[in-house]
């Protein structure tokens, strides 16, 4: 999935997809909040913050106030067609490197999903220590190929079926690294790549 393109020439800005979607995501919770405020909070510099902010200003997602930035009713209307969900999940011990992470929801993606090497690249390419990916096949929630999560860490597949709302048409991306901005960049990126 693509939400913006980058121009080709002109100033080189640092920012992804994940981060356009992670700035209207923390928005979405109805306050306002200021430009720094949102640069600091998705890991950005202020100069591809700032680019950001002017596009979804254009498109009539945000509304910019001397109090701080919102999102409007046509952000929300976006943010909610992208069939993706931020969804926390407990540790994988041995399964999730890195000591931040960060889950999403993808919502009918199980055929795409083979051995979960694509995902985890995606998140490498994104500077994460790696994403790693959750299904469900045959009753079982597992990590693909073949790590029945149900029978190696079942207190863990538990939780992350009460959590989440996965189902068998589903998956989950986990992404993880350093800093909890990679994490969330590196999961959302690997999504977008599955829609």
């Amino acid at each position: 999935m693509k939400i913006m393109e980058v121009p080709q020439f002109g100033p080189m800005f640092r920012f992804s997809d994940a981060d356009i979607y992670w700035a209207l995501h923390i928005l979405s919770d109805g306050r306002r909040m200021g430009r720094k405020k949102l640069s600091d909070a998705i890991g950005i510099g202020e100069g591809s913050m700032r680019r950001i902010i002017e596009t979804l200003r254009e498109w009539e997602f945000i509304e910019i106030r001397q109090t701080g930035i919102s999102i409007t009713k046509n952000g929300l209307a976006f943010l909610r067609q992208i069939p993706i969900e931020i969804v926390d999940v407990p540790a994988i011990h041995g399964s999730v490197v890195g000591e931040h992470w960060q889950g999403v929801l993808v919502f009918n993606v199980k055929d795409k999903i083979d051995n979960g090497m694509q995902q985890r690249d995606a998140g490498i390419k994104a500077g994460a220590s790696g994403c790693t990916t959750i299904v469900i096949r045959d009753g079982h929630l597992m990590i693909p190929p073949d790590w029945i999560l149900d029978e190696k860490d079942p207190d863990v597949a538990r939780a992350i079926r009460h959590g989440t709302r996965i189902t068998e048409e589903d998956a989950i991306i986990i992404g993880s690294g350093d800093s909890k901005a990679v994490a969330i960049e590196a999961a959302i990126n690997a999504a977008f790549e599955l829609i």
